[in-house]
C-alpha cells in the first residue's frame, strides 16, 4: 500500500482544522461532520497515516477542505500576505544602508554554519523533546555541545527514540562524511540557482518554473510538496500556496530565505521583498512573514558589523506588529533574557506551543531561533546547540540559527564542527552535487557583487 505523505486528504483535513483554528476562522461545525463520519485526527509527527480510508471518507475530506477555505478569518486584517499591505502595517520599514560585499570568507562560514547547525539536528528530527534529552544525557553530551553519538547509548533507551531512519546513518558523529543531502541546504542551492538565472528581479512564477526545472518532487515536504502538486494540476501563484494547503504557515519558507540575506547586505527592507517573492509560492501570513523576518535579520548580519540582538530588531521591523509571529518573537526575547538555564526558556515555549501548534509550524520554531540566538549571544556553538536541543524542527532550526551566528562570530567556526564535513555538500539539486563549500561561498559572492 502506498501512502504518500503530505498529500492524502484525510490526513490534511486534521492539519487545517488546526489551522483554521489559529488563523481566526471557526472550524467547529465542519470538524463535528468529519468525526461523526469517523474522521481522525492529523498523524502526530508522520506525513501520513497508516490507515487506508474509505472512498468516501476521502471525498468528504476534499470537500471540507475547500469549506474550511471558504470561512472568513477574524485575523485577516493584521495579518496580510500582500507585500503592500504588510509594509502598511510596518511603520520601521528599514531603509537600505551603504555597504560593500562580504568577502567570499563571510560567505563560506554562513554556508558551513548553515551546514554544521543542519547536521546537528538531523539525528533528533521528529523526536520529542523528553527525547533529545535523555539520548543527550546518556552520552554526557547535555547541555548539547557536540554532534550526536550513538555509542554509549543504551538498547532500551534507542528503542524508545530511535534516531531519525533517513539521518543517522549519515549524521550521527561516527558516521559523517561530508554534508549528506538535506531539504535545508536544498534550497539555498535552488535560490543560488534563482539569481544566476533571473537576477534580484525574479518573480513567484520564475521561482515555480525552476523548481519543476529542478527539483525532485520526492525531495519536496508539507507546503512545498501541496504547492508542487498545485503547479502539476494547473493552478498558479499565489492560489498554490493556499488550494488544500494547511501547511501555508509551516517552517518551509523559512528555510528558503538565507540567500536573500547574503545577497542584500545591509539592506533587510529588499531581502525581505525577496523572501516574499519566494514564499508565497507556496506560504501565505506567518509563513511567509518568518521567510521576511529571516531574511531581514541575514541581511543585517551579512553587512558583519552588527550584533545578534540588533540583527533580531531589524528582523521584526518587516513582521506586521499585530501577527501572531511577532507576539511570538517578542515573547522568546523576554524568557531568553528573563531565564540564565535556557532548558527553562525551551520549557516555557513548549507550554505555550506544543499543545496546538505542529513541530514543523514556523510561529514556535521561530521563537525557538530567536531564543537561542539572544540567550547565546550570537556565540555559534551556544547557538546551534541550544537551537537544537529546543526540539521541534532540530535540523532547519539548527540550519537557521548556524547560518545567522557564523555572520556575527567574526571568527572561523571552530574545527571540530567543520572538518568533518570535508568540504563536499551532497545534493539532488543541477549540478551542485558535491561541490565545496568554498566554490558556494565565491558563487554567492557573484551574485552579491551583481548591479
Amino acid at each position: 500500500m502506498l501512502r504518500l505523505t503530505w498529500v492524502q486528504p484525510e490526513d490534511l483535513l486534521g492539519h487545517e482544522l488546526r489551522q483554521a483554528a489559529q488563523d481566526g476562522r471557526e472550524p467547529s461545525a465542519i470538524a463535528a461532520r468529519w468525526r461523526a463520519a469517523g474522521g481522525a485526527e492529523a498523524p502526530e509527527r508522520a506525513g501520513a497515516s497508516a490507515e487506508l480510508p474509505s472512498h468516501y471518507l476521502r471525498l468528504l475530506a476534499e470537500d471540507l477542505l475547500d469549506e474550511l477555505a471558504d470561512l472568513p478569518s477574524g485575523l485577516a486584517d493584521q495579518e496580510p500576505t500582500d507585500l503592500a499591505r504588510i509594509k502598511a502595517l510596518c511603520p520601521n520599514w528599514p531603509a537600505a544602508q551603504a555597504t560593500s560585499p562580504p568577502r567570499p570568507a563571510l560567505f563560506e562560514a554562513a554556508w558551513l554554519g548553515r551546514a554544521v547547525g543542519c547536521l546537528l539536528g538531523k539525528p533528533v528530527e521528529k523526536i520529542t523533546l523528553d527525547g533529545i534529552r535523555r539520548l543527550a544525557r546518556a552520552t554526557g553530551n547535555w547541555p548539547l555541545s557536540t554532534y550526536f553519538t550513538a555509542r554509549g547509548v543504551p538498547a532500551d533507551l534507542l528503542a524508545a527514540h530511535p534516531w531519525n531512519r533517513r539521518s543517522a546513518p549519515t549524521s550521527l558523529a561516527e558516521n559523517i562524511d561530508g554534508m549528506p543531502e538535506d531539504d535545508d541546504l536544498n534550497y539555498p542551492l535552488l535560490n543560488l540557482l534563482l539569481l544566476q538565472r533571473h537576477g534580484r528581479d525574479f518573480t513567484t512564477a520564475d521561482v515555480a518554473k525552476l523548481w519543476l526545472d529542478e527539483l525532485p518532487a520526492g525531495r519536496t515536504f508539507t507546503a512545498e510538496r501541496i504547492a508542487y502538486r498545485n503547479l502539476l494540476t494547473g493552478l498558479e501563484p499565489p492560489r498554490t500556496a493556499r488550494h488544500r494547503n494547511p501547511f501555508r504557515e509551516w517552517i518551509g519558507a523559512l528555510i528558503r530565505a538565507d540567500v536573500h540575506g547574503w545577497t542584500n547586505p545591509g539592506n533587510p527592507g529588499a531581502a525581505a521583498e525577496q523572501a516574499h517573492r519566494d514564499a508565497t509560492l507556496t506560504h501565505t501570513a506567518n509563513g511567509v512573514y518568518a521567510a521576511m523576518f529571516t531574511a531581514a535579520v541575514i541581511a543585517t548580519a551579512s553587512t558583519g558589523t552588527h550584533d545578534i540582538h540588533t540583527c533580531l530588531r531589524t528582523g521584526l521591523t518587516v513582521v506586521p506588529p499585530g501577527s501572531r509571529l511577532a507576539r511570538a518573537i517578542h515573547h522568546a526575547l523576554q524568557l531568553a533574557k528573563k531565564h540564565r538555564d535556557f532548558d527553562d526558556v525551551v520549557d516555557e515555549l513548549h507550554a505555550v506551543y506544543s499543545s496546538t501548534h505542529h513541530w514543523v509550524h514556523a510561529i514556535p520554531n521561530t521563537a525557538l531561533i530567536t531564543a537561542a540566538l539572544t540567550h547565546a549571544d550570537g556565540d555559534f556553538t551556544g547557538s546551534i546547540c541550544r537551537a537544537v536541543s529546543g526540539g521541534w524542527d532540530t535540523d532547519s532550526n539548527g540550519a537557521t540559527v548556524g547560518g545567522i551566528a557564523a555572520l556575527v562570530a567574526h571568527t572561523a567556526l571552530p574545527d571540530r564542527w567543520t572538518a568533518p564535513l570535508k568540504n563536499r555538500l551532497a545534493t539532488s539539486v543541477g549540478d551542485f552535487n558535491g561541490i565545496g563549500f568554498d566554490t558556494l561561498a565565491r558563487l554567492t559572492h557573484q551574485e552579491t557583487a551583481r548591479p
